[in-house]
């Protein structure tokens, strides 16, 4: 029996816009990032190492999923490319600053991500703007 949560989660991903499942991505990137800051405070090398690869997994995604014919995606692409070098730095020397940057980073983006989605479902309800579309 699938557990009533998991359902849920399942169903919020598989319906979900463009826009939002971005949105999902840095809220999980985040959300490792910070689980990665508690494993490395606690010493626990091993499960900072793997929080990390999934922080460094999701920049990549945005990075390969950018549309490069936007100028603002070369943007981000050079901010993404910069939170991975970041991130293996991170993950090499242990940084705990280093993850702390990168999660402020990431939650500025975020941040600008959801008000982005805000001011284009404004602008038009029923349609993604090309600005959102270009970031992703």
């Amino acid at each position: 029996m699938q557990n009533p949560y998991d359902k849920y989660r399942n169903n919020a991903v598989f319906t979900a816009t463009k826009e939002e499942l971005t949105l999902m991505l840095y809220d999980g990137a985040l959300k490792f990032c910070n689980q990665a800051i508690v494993a490395l405070e606690g010493k626990n090398y091993e499960k900072t190492h793997e929080l990390i690869l999934r922080v460094e997994n999701i920049v990549r995604e945005f990075q390969i999923t950018l549309d490069m014919k936007y100028e603002i995606s070369k943007q981000l692409n050079l901010i993404y490319d910069y939170l991975y070098t970041r991130l293996v730095s991170a993950n090499m020397g242990k940084d705990v600053s280093i993850l702390e940057e990168v999660r402020d980073h990431l939650r500025s983006l975020r941040d600008t991500w959801k008000e982005a989605m805000k001011l284009a479902r404004q602008q038009s309800p029923s349609a993604a703007t090309p600005a959102l579309a270009g970031a992703r």
